[in-house]
């Protein structure tokens, strides 16, 4: 996988645009002179957590003695269950209900931006390629910083585009995290079955 691939992947899956609605929710009983300052915290606060399983997530695979066949398949079968989340969304939303208190860390950072799927996708890159860290930490910079722009800017955007135009945004950035998970499950597969003729 490219780095452009991953960081296209990574910004999918933490899904700015289908956040919107969430982290509005969750910040209109903010001070509005704190909100901000909240929302960077929260974005920040994520980054950390996601560059910790980049960088760790390789030793707790080979510590659990995992094979990067079984977390591509897995990692496929993750993504591909969240792409369907994003095009039929529950009613309470993907993460529950609002929140009277300021929110920390639960749900803004974790696990709205840095959530499993997130995770398990920065350390199957890690694991895929252990030799090209700086280039998922590219990646893994450039898809939050992408949706950090989106997500500071969500009052606007939410103004401007709408709310049908937000959830059908999001309903196709679901059906292209459903194509790239069938990917990744493919690959996964495909590596399975070579594995005897390669050992």
């Amino acid at each position: 996988m490219s780095t452009v691939s991953a960081g296209i992947m990574l910004f999918l899956i933490m899904d700015p645009l289908g956040n919107i609605p969430l982290f509005l929710s969750l910040l209109k009983n903010v001070d509005p002179a704190r909100r901000r300052l909240v929302l960077v915290r929260e974005l920040i606060i994520a980054l950390v957590v996601l560059f910790v399983f980049l960088f760790s997530g390789k030793y707790l695979l080979a510590a659990l003695q995992l094979k990067a066949e079984s977390v591509s398949i897995a990692g496929g079968i993750i993504l591909f269950l969240i792409g369907i989340r994003m095009i039929f969304p529950p009613k309470d939303g993907m993460f529950g209900g609002d929140s009277e208190a300021e929110p920390f860390i639960v749900p803004m950072a974790i696990p709205a931006v840095a959530g499993p799927s997130t995770m398990a996708a920065v350390m199957l890159l890690a694991n895929s390629s252990p030799g090209r860290t700086v280039d998922w930490s590219i990646a893994l910079f450039v898809a939050w910083l992408a949706t950090s722009v989106i997500l500071v800017s969500s009052t606007y955007l939410y103004r401007w585009l709408g709310h049908s135009v937000l959830v059908a945004l999001e309903r196709l950035m679901g059906m292209l995290l459903v194509a790239l998970s069938v990917q990744m499950f493919l690959n996964g597969i495909v590596a399975y079955v070579r594995m005897p003729l390669a050992s």
